[in-house]
């Protein structure tokens, strides 16, 4: 899988591939995935803010 494919359904951009098994402990890395890529996200958009400042 790609890494944008991927990112894309951390972001729910895209539906999820329903060959992909089922397994809790995939579904909380990629649970956990998502909140750093919005944490991330996030203080991109606030070390913009104060440089723009």
């Amino acid at each position: 899988m790609g890494v944008w494919k991927q990112i894309s359904e951390y972001l729910y951009l895209r539906k999820k591939d329903p060959n992909r098994p089922k397994d809790k402990w995939i579904g909380y890395m990629h649970g956990i995935n998502r909140i750093t890529i919005f944490v991330f996200l996030l203080c991109l958009v606030i070390l913009a803010i104060k440089l723009l400042r």
